[in-house]
């Protein structure tokens, strides 16, 4: 009888990590309120591609890292301002 071993090498920390508020806040640069904006459909500044968080107790709640990381990466990059002297 063989058994296909499927278990699979576990996920780097960066894939299963959750990371609260204020790591959040730091890793993408906006501030608490306007998270919470992005996360409001009713909002002007409704993003429906921002990561869902995670309900993790009664008040408390987190965001997947490998989602977060994702949506970083998804947003457009600013280009670089050149200055040319005349």
């Amino acid at each position: 009888m063989s058994t296909s071993n499927q278990s699979s090498a576990p996920e780097p920390e960066c894939c299963t990590r959750v990371i609260r508020l204020k790591e959040l806040t730091r890793l993408i640069g906006l501030s608490r309120s306007t998270i919470y904006d992005r996360m409001n459909p009713k909002s002007k500044r409704f993003d429906p591609s921002f990561p869902r968080p995670i309900k993790l107790g009664l008040a408390s709640v987190g965001w997947n890292l490998s989602e977060v990381m994702a949506w970083i990466a998804s947003r457009p990059q600013a280009h670089p301002i050149t200055v040319t002297k005349e």
